[in-house]
């Protein structure tokens, strides 16, 4: 599903290349659920970020799908980005002024649903998150663990190949994390769903099937 081949990404500085990534071969097959870990600065976001096409590497073959990335036009990334990947982040990075109700919607209208389809997608996700009472509330009126729920569900209300989580618990306490990292679980066991996600945490790494160490911008061996 995804494979990387020789993915370097460096930025310029003074004369010099500093490297934040170097020679990375990685793939990941669908139905995977990968952790990333290593110390910070080891370059896991920067890779994350490449696979889930916000940043592009400066030397290397990124294939997603079978398509190379780096040949596609940035029409074709939008629609690749809107139709098979969903994201969840660290700081939720919810819309403040929109309700969680609209927040899950968002990535329906840029598919193109009609009303009565994205209705019936939210209202299944807000029932499968248990927060069909809390749809007309807005993020600042939810604690950090129900922001992320409402982010997790907005990940996967366009029901994407895979979803990129970084640092998923990083703002929530154990119990909460434990909740996400279960829910997480599920949606790799029972629908598939292929995670990628980047932590600190040990222990939640070991809810995927495999663990990629970086380690100074290489997959350590």
């Amino acid at each position: 599903m995804i494979q990387l081949r020789k993915i370097y990404k460096y930025y310029n500085n003074g004369n010099k290349k500093a490297y934040v990534l170097s020679d990375i071969d990685l793939d990941i097959a669908q139905g995977e659920f990968v952790s990333i870990m290593g110390p910070s600065g080891s370059g896991k976001s920067t890779l994350l970020h490449i696979l889930g096409l916000l940043e592009e590497p400066n030397e290397g073959e990124y294939l997603f799908l079978g398509e190379n990335v780096s040949r596609l036009s940035e029409k074709k990334k939008t629609e690749l980005h809107r139709n098979s990947i969903g994201f969840v982040f660290q700081a939720y990075h919810l819309i403040d002024e929109l309700t969680v109700y609209e927040n899950i919607e968002t990535p329906l209208l840029y598919k193109g649903l009609s009303s009565s389809e994205r209705k019936s997608r939210v209202a299944e996700l807000l029932d499968k998150f248990n927060i069909v009472g809390r749809k007309d509330l807005f993020p600042s009126q939810l604690s950090g663990g129900q922001q992320q729920l409402v982010g997790i569900a907005r990940a996967i209300a366009g029901n994407p190949k895979v979803i990129f989580a970084d640092e998923p618990t990083g703002n929530l306490h154990s119990d909460q994390a434990t909740e996400i990292m279960e829910l997480f679980k599920k949606l790799n066991d029972q629908e598939k769903v292929t995670i990628v996600q980047v932590t600190h945490s040990e222990h939640n790494a070991t809810y995927g099937n495999r663990i990629i160490r970086l380690k100074d911008g290489l997959i350590a061996h």
